[in-house]
């Protein structure tokens, strides 16, 4: 219930409140859109904080915003590690140098006299939400890495859901708690946008192209003696061909960007448009998913049911391809066939974002998650160094039975207790218990 107000709710209010707040306020107060500037009660500190906070956060905004209009473009694109690497990197000193432009603003709103006066609760309230923003996506960028590339298959799947009025909240809730508070954060933002110093952001001053060139100069002599000698012979229609040069590049760009929605748009507008035969295959695809999920509660009423839940015989299990299981909270695990002749259970759920990891172990011991790229050694189920996983995978309790009865059995961690009789190993059965099982998340 939580996640679906954080990740359902809570964007549609902000969205809805974004944009009627914001259009009351051109309609009815059209002079209060502005983001009234504090340069002439305070000019030296501000250009410390406004420049490097201005160049980071526009950098991120395309950085989020072009993956999101041209997901296919972009996977391409970072499917290269040169290019990903560049990204990322661009990506967290574009962050860095917003998170300094907002803390240099700060305190000069905090130290600055002339500043205080002018300076509201909601000011205050918004350099901090967005300095908590910029900092919960650094977090996201050094511990889970390579979001360039798995946002394009979670996040932009998830706002365009959002879009098209078909939410799949399921893309983020099984996601880690900080990159579930950076999309909350997002839409926080948003829903004080009408509120605040933000809203500026929306006004555009399209009627400067095409009002005649102004010069504005300081009324001070020196100053004016000073624009005077520069300015010399200048053409004012050059300076006007640069401005339409620079706008008709700027269009061109946004042209080129648009052409990765324009197909979805359109077929939102233009609704059902599916034949007899596209309506039959997904009405199949949407049965095959209601009968996934009756198998899905069909294991989780057995495992509420029985204290222990079969993983396969002994001798079914491989030292070097595991048998994947699924375990009492409901999550992927697998088996090997370890030391002495034992059972080797270790979750198969990546600590990295929740991918299911391979079977094979290849010569150095380890597993791999396909997704993110990150190896796991099977015995200590700790992550390679430098992979996007920082956390081991857990290993399980096991119990070996022959028949009614427990021959042998290890805690999580555990020592062994009870032997098993080798010759005897096509009558063992190896099990999970729920005992092993209780306190764990």
């Amino acid at each position: 219930m939580t996640d679906t107000f954080l990740l359902v709710g809570l964007p549609y209010v902000a969205i809805g409140v974004m944009l009627v707040g914001t259009l009351y306020r051109f309609r009815r107060r059209e002079y209060g859109v502005s983001a009234l500037s504090s340069q002439m009660l305070e000019d030296r500190a501000l250009v410390f904080g406004t420049i490097p906070w201005h160049l980071g956060i526009v950098t991120l905004l395309v950085g989020h915003l072009v993956p999101f209009l041209m997901p296919g473009v972009w996977r391409a694109l970072v499917s290269h590690r040169v290019f990903l690497l560049s990204v990322e990197a661009v990506g967290l000193s574009a962050a860095m140098l917003a998170a300094l432009g907002l803390g240099v603003l700060m305190v000069r709103r905090a130290l600055a006299s002339r500043l205080q006066s002018v300076t509201s609760v909601m000011d205050q309230v918004i350099l901090a939400l967005l300095l908590a923003q910029v900092v919960l996506g650094m977090l996201v960028a050094t511990n889970f890495r390579w979001g360039s590339s798995w946002a394009s298959g979670t996040l932009w799947p998830y706002v365009w859901g959002l879009l098209t009025l078909r939410p799949n909240p399921g893309l983020v809730a099984e996601m880690p708690a900080v990159i579930k508070l950076h999309v909350v954060g997002a839409w926080i933002i948003a829903l004080c946008i009408p509120f605040s110093r933000l809203v500026h952001a929306f006004s555009v001053p399209i009627q400067y192209l095409t009002r005649a060139p102004q010069r504005v100069i300081w009324t001070t002599e020196r100053r004016l003696r000073s624009l005077q000698e520069q300015a010399g012979g200048e053409d004012p229609m050059e300076a006007r061909r640069h401005v339409l040069h620079g706008v008709s590049a700027l269009a061109g760009a946004s042209a080129l960007l648009s052409l990765g929605v324009l197909d979805k748009f359109a077929r939102f507008f233009r609704g059902d448009s599916m034949s007899a035969d596209q309506r039959e295959r997904l009405m199949e695809r949407k049965l095959e998913r209601v009968r996934e999920t009756e198998t899905e509660r069909a294991l989780e009423v057995e495992r509420m049911k029985r204290d222990l839940i079969p993983v396969g015989r002994l001798t079914e299990l491989k030292a070097k391809n595991g048998l994947y299981f699924i375990d009492y909270q409901m999550r992927p695990a697998l088996a090997f066939l370890g030391e002495g002749g034992l059972p080797l259970l270790i979750s198969a759920k990546c600590t990295h974002l929740g991918c299911t990891v391979a079977s094979d172990v290849d010569d150095q011991g380890r597993i791999l998650c396909p997704c993110h790229m990150s190896y796991f050694d099977v015995r200590s189920g700790e992550p390679s160094e430098g992979a996007p996983a920082k956390a081991p995978l857990a290993h399980l309790g096991w119990v070996i039975r022959e028949g009614e009865t427990v021959v042998a059995s290890q805690l999580p961690g555990g020592a062994v207790e009870g032997t098993i009789d080798p010759t005897r190993a096509e009558s063992y059965e190896v099990c999970i218990a729920r005992k092993h099982t209780e306190g764990r998340a």
